[in-house]
């Protein structure tokens, strides 16, 4: 899909295509559409690997935008999270699905970290909870653009994919998830 000004923002297939390109094997488990982190659980917890929570957020001014990804069972105080980002006194809230649209691709309950193949302008900067990456996951599970799926990888593959997008990870310490 060629990115252009009025790009056509690539979907599941075209997602698909960027993994295979990149030489990413990645191990897919298709189940009916979720909106929640517990319906999800429900048809991916027999797999081992870090299962992802991703919202997609902005600062009160829409000057900035992030995907966050954490584990399932993580909390996230966003006045907290604010002072990470140095989002300033108006913090950090929930974007419109209006913009998860334009600029990722996706709608409600989609929102997945692998959509950042679609921010070709850098708009967009991902946020990842730290354990992710050191704790002893081996697989990271997100939607493949469509919470009808989720699709697991290598964690390392998945930073080689997110760097391949140009979008290297803000790693965020939290607490233990309780």
């Amino acid at each position: 899909v060629t990115k252009m000004a009025d790009k056509q923002l690539g979907g599941r297939a075209e997602l698909e295509a960027e993994l295979e390109k990149l030489g990413i094997q990645t191990e897919t488990i298709e189940h009916p559409e979720v909106f929640t982190v517990e319906e999800m659980m429900k048809y991916v917890s027999h797999a081992p690997g870090a299962h992802s929570k991703n919202l997609f957020l902005r600062d009160k001014k829409k000057k900035n935008l992030w995907v966050l990804t954490i584990l399932h069972n993580r909390q996230v105080n966003l006045g907290w999270l604010a002072k990470q980002v140095g989002a300033g006194s108006g913090g950090v809230r929930f974007a419109d699905e209006a913009i998860m649209l334009e600029k990722l691709g996706v709608g409600q309950g989609c929102v997945t970290p692998l959509a950042l193949f679609n921010d070709t302008q850098g708009e967009v900067k991902f946020l990842l909870d730290a354990d992710i990456v050191e704790g002893d996951h081996g697989k990271v599970f997100c939607h493949p653009m469509t919470n009808a799926a989720s699709l697991g990888m290598s964690v390392e593959d998945f930073l080689q994919f997110l760097r391949a997008t140009g979008h290297e990870p803000t790693l965020l310490q939290f607490e233990p998830p309780v």
